[in-house]
């Protein structure tokens, strides 16, 4: 939500719920890239949930031990906002120049954020013109309370780190994730966390649609382990291993997540079929999977089924050139890196 104006290199860090990301990308060339550093640790979520001044300690130990290991240099990063704590949003308003867009935004944004202004955080971007209504521009707004914003940032910058932009995990991994245009059709993207999942519907080179379901990988694990009588670590196991095969422990782990999957499942449905009565000239043409939701073994065909899309697992290090000291890595765990890498690519202006 901040520009990055002339400030050089720079690296993204994702604080997740249960492990941190950092990324350092120098341009290749056109659309390519090159993977300077990558940082990856597993931390305890008490310790990221916690507002307590130790937890603090521990987490800026555990961030600043992962970064001394990580070929990155810069002190210059940008940082992501979780989805939980923002707001991002596609408003549509009557065709106009800038200055007077940029006049009337400020004046009328209270009517599209969930919270009072004098509480916000908020920037925009404008899209272009609207795809569904003649004369009208599409405008995307994001905002964040300035509690939680103003909090991150100090807790960073006491890592002796520059905080040089913020941005939703959103529109961060759909950065990462969109890699072209499909002629005359919609794309979704779907990062599947642990508590929690984005989606984005990108169209023309942009996000037509952005939310965030409150469910993710832990959700699975819950019922697995409610259903099947195991401990959360055991169940977690088999998910991420066996996944949606029914010809695995005889199909046990995938009846005993059934019921969570399916609620997941029509949650992008409805996002597919809402995104479809705003634009019905424009069907969404495939539907790409990151996250959890990219490892899991046969989830892409289980969300194909139910949505009638082709899907796909995306990589979210797609047009990256990743040295050799860094591939095992990222085979293990880039599929997690979707907001890390989409933060990367930032625009440097």
């Amino acid at each position: 939500m901040i520009d990055i104006k002339g400030v050089g290199e720079f690296f993204s860090l994702d604080i997740g719920t249960n492990s941190i990301r950092a990324t350092q990308l120098s341009k290749s060339g056109d659309g390519s890239w090159n993977l300077v550093g990558m940082g990856y640790t597993s931390v305890d979520p008490q310790i990221i949930l916690s507002d307590s001044e130790e937890s603090k300690r521990k987490l800026s130990e555990v961030i600043a031990s992962m970064l001394g290991q990580s070929d990155i240099k810069t002190k210059n990063v940008a940082i992501n906002l979780p989805s939980q704590k923002t707001f991002t949003t596609i408003i549509e308003v009557p065709n106009q120049d800038k200055k007077e867009l940029a006049r009337n935004i400020e004046y009328q944004v209270d009517q599209y954020i969930p919270m009072s202004l004098d509480d916000a955080k908020f920037d925009w971007a404008l899209i272009g013109a609207s795809l569904s209504k003649q004369d009208y521009l599409e405008i995307l707004l994001a905002s964040t309370s300035k509690k939680f914003s103003e909090e991150k940032m100090e807790f960073v910058e006491g890592l002796g780190l520059n905080v040089v932009a913020s941005e939703p995990e959103s529109l961060a991994m759909t950065r990462a994730l969109y890699s072209g245009e499909i002629e005359n059709r919609a794309q979704l993207f779907v990062n599947f966390n642990e508590t929690s999942t984005d989606l984005s519907i990108v169209c023309q080179g942009a996000p037509r649609l952005v939310r965030t379901i409150p469910a993710g990988l832990f959700s699975l694990v819950k019922s697995a382990s409610q259903n099947l009588n195991i401990k959360e670590d055991q169940a977690r196991q088999f998910i991420l291993k066996f996944g949606l095969a029914k010809d695995k422990l005889e199909g046990q782990v995938f009846r005993a997540i059934e019921m969570t999957l399916d609620n997941f499942a029509q949650e992008i449905t409805k996002s597919i079929k809402f995104f479809s009565t705003k634009y019905p000239d424009i069907p969404v043409g495939s539907v790409n999977l990151s996250g959890y939701a990219g490892t899991i073994p046969q989830m892409s065909e289980y969300i194909a089924s139910k949505t009638g899309i082709q899907t796909y697992s995306s990589n979210p290090f797609q047009n990256i050139n990743v040295p050799a000291k860094y591939q095992q890595q990222v085979m293990n765990v880039g599929s997690e890196f979707a907001v890390a890498v989409g933060l990367a690519k930032r625009s440097n202006r």
